[in-house]
Order: C-alpha cells, then sequence, then structure tokens
C-alpha cells in the first residue's frame, strides 16, 4: 500500500510482530544495516514491518526497495484519493491481507475517507463512490488481473479526466502495489494489526 512516512503512532498499541502463516522465517541476520532499518520502521510505525523483515535476508533486495519507496512517495500528479483507492483495489484483487491491512491505516491517516477504503472490495456495490474512482478502482482491478484485463475503453476513459502524467502514475501505482501484494502473498506475510489502530479514538 501507499508507504507514507508521516504517520503518527501516538493512538495506537503495536501491532503484532510475528505470523505463524509466513514461508519464511522473519529473523534475518541482524546486521548493523538492518537494525538501523528496523530502528526508524519502529520510530515511524510503531512496528517492525513483516515484508522489511522478510527481505532482510538480501540486504540488496532490503536497500533497493527502500530507496524505490522513498522516490515512489515522491510522485505528485495523481489525486491522494484515486492513488490510494487504486493501490487499494490493486490489494484487494492480488488478495494480500498485509497491504489492505496496512493500506487502509496510512490512507486514513493521510485523510482519505475510511468509508471508501472500506467499501473498495464491494465498490461495484456501493454508492460511496464517484464515476472517475470507479472508472479507477475498474482499471486497477483489471490490471491487477491474470492475465492482466485492461481495454482501450478503459484508457480512453479514464483519459476524459487525467492527463497524461496521471494516467502514467496511476498505471505505475497500481504495478507497484502488484509487486508488493504478490511478494507478500507469496510469503504468506497477512494483517499485522494496522486497522486496529484506526479504531482507537484519541485520547
Amino acid at each position: 500500500m501507499t508507504r507514507s512516512t508521516t504517520r503518527s503512532t501516538t493512538r495506537s498499541t503495536t501491532p503484532s510482530t510475528s505470523h505463524s502463516t509466513a514461508r519464511i522465517p522473519l529473523d534475518p541476520p541482524r546486521t548493523l544495516r538492518y537494525r538501523a532499518v528496523q530502528w526508524v520502521s519502529r520510530r515511524i510505525f510503531d512496528a517492525e514491518l513483516e515484508p522489511t523483515a522478510a527481505m532482510g535476508h538480501h540486504p540488496a533486495v532490503l536497500v533497493a526497495n527502500l530507496r524505490h519507496e522513498r522516490r515512489v512517495q515522491q510522485w505528485d500528479r495523481l489525486d491522494p484519493t484515486l492513488e490510494a483507492l487504486a493501490v487499494m483495489g490493486a490489494a484487494v484483487t492480488v488478495g494480500c491481507s498485509w497491504c489492505v491491512d496496512f493500506g487502509y491505516w496510512i490512507s486514513t491517516g493521510d485523510g482519505v475517507d475510511p468509508a471508501k477504503l472500506a467499501a473498495v472490495p464491494r465498490w461495484r456495490d456501493s454508492d460511496v463512490f464517484t464515476d472517475l474512482e470507479r472508472r479507477v478502482l475498474g482499471y486497477a482491478e483489471a490490471m491487477s488481473a491474470t492475465p492482466p484485463a485492461v481495454t482501450d475503453e478503459m484508457v480512453a476513459d479514464l483519459r476524459r479526466d487525467l492527463d497524461d502524467a496521471a494516467l502514467v502514475e496511476l498505471t505505475m501505482m497500481v504495478a507497484v502495489e502488484n509487486s508488493r501484494s504478490r511478494f507478500n502473498a507469496a510469503l504468506g506475510l497477512t494483517s499485522q494489526g494496522f486497522r486496529d489502530r484506526c479504531e482507537v479514538p484519541a485520547a
């Protein structure tokens, strides 16, 4: 899901950091670099993220992914709500519960309507979305299918409201989320309980 680094964690308890469903040990060698990454993770997210722990077995992969995510956060041509819905739609289609959980928490903290995020799995039957949001969700779903099911009409319909830069960013965000979701799903990484934090009222 969208990887913001500004999300406050002061209202919550620390989520679970270990799951029996993981298909790889989540205790990689605690090198200096890995300990530094986890220290930053605890400061930002109040938790050690399980995908990071999995990648810790391959330091080059971990570092490349962190650099990539930092660059992704700098993209700004797509409306944040459309981005969050597209990313959530991709995660739901692929079936990554870790991404759905983490993405809901991050996106609500960034100001996205939680009712819209919660309705993504049933977006066709929900009345909370605008016409453009529905087209974005349909596009994300089609991109995330195997094989992809995007049509000329889908792209043409999106171009009525998005300029080419926004369409490219939308497409790449869905592709990025497919990479995240398929990595996590393949390694059996499931929800860490981030969404539960959203249910705790502010003190």
